[in-house]
């Protein structure tokens, strides 16, 4: 799968795995895989005769220490999703899947679509501390709606299994306590008070797009929906207009709790007329998307103009 490299910079494809990293530098043709740890990702680094251009594939947490090292080596770093990829795989027609060949196959994505691709940045500590938190409180909930659905009928650990709940709960409310304290110690109280002056925004949701909204510099409303993974996926073929669904691109978590702001909302004044229109057109679930939807552009338009939210009717 050799290929001409049309960018100024050589082009290495880096496919991840928690033990070992696969690297394919597309310039030489050429393959060889290292331990992924910090020692020999820095020394992968300095024998390096000039900064390339990686693609490599955005896993769960295994790729982080590559792309850290790499971006302050002054390589430039394109994320690659795993969804992406695995298209991208079929579209080209390779049959198989291995290390070498995914390598090899985002050198390859790289090269032909660099141009439509975005450099990635590492976020910010703050950014990365809160994530943590909001995932570890997902787990978290995640884990007591399990247990609460798997022990209702067992009467004989009852209490005990009551206080273990207790335990779980207040363990969610110091993470929402620490989330909030985390953003007030950077100066971002006020903009939290922001976001929760809309109706169906409370602590959490605020908190969660105020994070995402720390991410980047968005161009407009639409680069923030998408962000979130609330854009929609459409599909459409002359007459035929396929159905519409959310892209998901974005993290899960984030659009959990805009649904529920969404169904907060739904009850209040303020969006309950919008979400009505919604329903009487047939929707259900969608309605639910497209106010969580709007709830989230109205949040990005106090956070990016600096203003401050009037309910209707004022």
């Amino acid at each position: 799968m050799a290929m001409p490299v049309s960018v100024a910079k050589p082009i290495v494809g880096v496919d991840v795995a928690k033990d070992e990293l696969v690297i394919y530098h597309a310039e030489t043709d050429r393959l060889e895989a290292i331990p992924n740890t910090k020692a020999a990702i820095k020394k992968w680094l300095k024998e390096l005769s000039a900064p390339v251009d990686v693609a490599i594939e955005a896993t769960n947490i295994y790729h982080q220490e590559f792309a850290d090292l790499a971006y302050a080596q002054g390589c430039v770093i394109y994320m690659i999703g795993g969804y992406e990829l695995s298209h991208y795989r079929k579209g080209v027609k390779v049959r198989a899947k291995t290390d070498a060949l995914d390598a090899r196959l985002l050198a390859r994505y790289l090269n032909n679509e660099g141009h439509q691709l975005h450099p990635w940045t590492p976020p910010s500590p703050l950014y990365c501390r809160l994530i943590s938190l909001f995932r570890r409180r997902a787990a978290l909930v995640q884990a007591r709606v399990s247990l609460k659905q798997s022990w209702s009928n067992e009467p004989l650990l009852k209490r005990a299994f009551e206080n273990q709940i207790k335990a779980m709960q207040r363990l969610e409310i110091l993470l929402e306590k620490t989330i909030q304290t985390q953003l007030e110690a950077a100066g971002l109280g006020a903009q939290l008070k922001r976001c929760m002056k809309v109706e169906g925004i409370g602590l959490l949701n605020g908190a969660r797009l105020l994070t995402s909204f720390q991410r980047g510099d968005f161009r407009n409303a639409d680069a923030f929906i998408a962000f979130l993974g609330l854009d929609l996926r459409i599909s459409d073929s002359g007459k035929k207009k396929g159905r519409r669904c959310l892209s998901k691109r974005g993290d899960p978590e984030a659009r959990r709790l805009m649904h529920n702001a969404a169904m907060s909302a739904r009850r209040t004044a303020a969006w309950k007329g919008f979400y009505e229109a919604l329903r009487a057109r047939g929707l259900t679930t969608e309605a639910l998307v497209a106010l969580a939807r709007k709830l989230a552009r109205v949040v990005f338009a106090l956070l990016k103009n600096q203003s401050e939210y009037l309910p209707k009717g004022i």
